[in-house]
This record gives structure tokens, C-alpha cells and sequence, in this order.
């Protein structure tokens, strides 16, 4: 059975967790996530002084990550969700003084119709959020589309591990145990965290999602598998 990705329905659930998400995500990783951004922002290092684009931003995390990198350069985080963009620019306040509050924006948005020119960003990421968008395909070349050229698409997301007996234990977790562990913290009426693992499980990962970028404009696609295959990072560039 197909994950209902509607709009509505993704909108209204990450509308509805928005106040614990930041908690749920640390807490259910064992603060994994953390690193993984950490990572990410160390493999695909910004450079100059042209802007950075994180969609399906959440509430901003990879942005801000971004921006410690960045050295100057402009970061914009865009979400369609309202309630995390609330949350997003709560952050910037307390992280930031007001004086840099100019160096990272967020902005409501949806990830298939981006509200940029092409051609704009240095880098366009999305970490945990290409899997909600409704057509993969469409999200990916909209990224592509506003991203420079020689620039680079970043995806950081979840994957299936290939040891198997890792791959057995962790599969046994996410599917019984963390879903359970996040609507009780999580009340919400559209089971976010049995929508989680769904969705993962149908998601394409490895060299599928590889291809599906290359299918959408991006050269040199290269994927690296990180804590067991549990998250892998996908980055591509754009050709000049």
C-alpha cells in the first residue's frame, strides 16, 4: 500500500509535531542526526560567497549547519510547513545576533515550485524531506533548477543498512518500537511516526536514488552511507 505524501496531509502532520520535533529527532537518534548534518556540511563545503538553499528545512538545522560553513555566504531555508518556519526563525533569534539575522532567512515554500530564479544557489540541500515530497522526481529538478551551475544538489537521508543482521535489528526497532516511543511523545492525528517508517520503506535509496538524480539533470552522482547505512548523503552537480 502506497504512503499517502498528499500535501495537505504532510503539511497538516509536520504542522502538528512541530513542537516536539526538534526533541524526537535528537531523542529517537540517539543524537545521531547531529552528526549526520555534521557530516554533511564537511563533505560539501560551501565556498565564496554566493547563497546557500536547504528545503524541506524543518526547523533549520541543516541551515544553520550550513551557515557555520559558509563564511558569508547567505543561507535560505524554505518548508511549506508554517509552524516550522515559526520555529526556524525562533532559532535564528537566540542563535544569532540581530546583527547576522540577515545571513540566514526562512520562508514558506514548497519544495516543487520554489520561488527562486534559477541558476541562484551555490549548494541546495534537503535533509529528511525528499521522501515527503509528493513527486521525487519534480522536487529533485526544481533543486536542480535553482542551483548554479557547477553547484551541487545535496540529499541527506534515510536508508536501509546492508549488513544483515544490523539491517534485521534496526528494521525490528523502527518499525515496532520507535513508531510507538513517537506518538506517545508526539500526539498527533496523522500517526507521524508510523508514517515514518513507511515512507522509508518505500523510499528509493543507494543507487536508485543515484540514478533518479542523474535522471534529473545532476552529473557525477556520487552516495555515502553513513552509520551503517542507516542515513547515506547523495551529492550531484549541476553541469555547467
Amino acid at each position: 500500500m502506497n504512503v499517502d505524501k498528499s500535501g495537505a496531509r504532510v503539511r497538516q502532520m509536520f504542522g502538528e509535531i512541530s513542537g516536539r520535533y526538534d526533541f524526537l529527532n535528537h531523542f529517537l537518534s540517539g543524537g545521531t542526526d547531529i552528526y549526520w548534518r555534521w557530516r554533511t556540511v564537511r563533505l560539501i563545503r560551501p565556498s565564496g560567497t554566493d547563497p546557500v538553499l536547504d528545503v524541506c528545512t524543518g526547523t533549520g538545522d541543516l541551515a544553520f549547519a550550513w551557515h557555520k560553513k559558509a563564511q558569508g555566504a547567505r543561507v535560505v531555508g524554505a518548508d511549506f510547513t508554517y509552524e516550522m518556519i515559526e520555529i526556524a526563525n525562533d532559532k535564528r533569534d537566540r542563535k544569532l545576533k540581530a546583527d547576522r539575522h540577515q545571513e540566514v532567512t526562512f520562508l514558506e515554500a514548497d519544495t516543487q515550485e520554489l520561488p527562486f530564479d534559477s541558476d541562484s544557489f551555490q549548494i541546495v540541500s534537503v535533509a529528511f524531506g525528499l521522501r515527503n515530497v509528493s513527486d521525487t522526481h519534480v522536487g529533485l529538478r526544481e533543486m536542480t533548477r535553482v542551483c548554479k551551475p557547477g553547484g551541487q544538489v545535496v540529499v541527506l537521508e534515510f536508508s536501509v543498512p546492508r549488513n544483515k543482521v544490523f539491517g534485521a535489528v534496526y528494521a525490528w526497532y523502527f518499525r515496532n518500537i520507535l513508531p510507538k516511543i513517537g506518538q506517545l511523545l508526539a500526539r498527533n492525528s496523522q500517526a507521524a511516526y508510523n508514517y515514518l517508517p513507511a515512507s522509508v520503506s518505500e523510499f528509493p535509496h543507494g543507487q536508485a536514488l543515484a540514478d533518479i538524480m542523474g535522471e534529473c539533470g545532476l552529473t557525477d552522482v556520487k552516495f555515502k552511507p553513513l552509520t551503517f547505512g542507516i542515513a547515506t548523503i547523495y551529492y550531484g552537480t549541476k553541469p555547467k
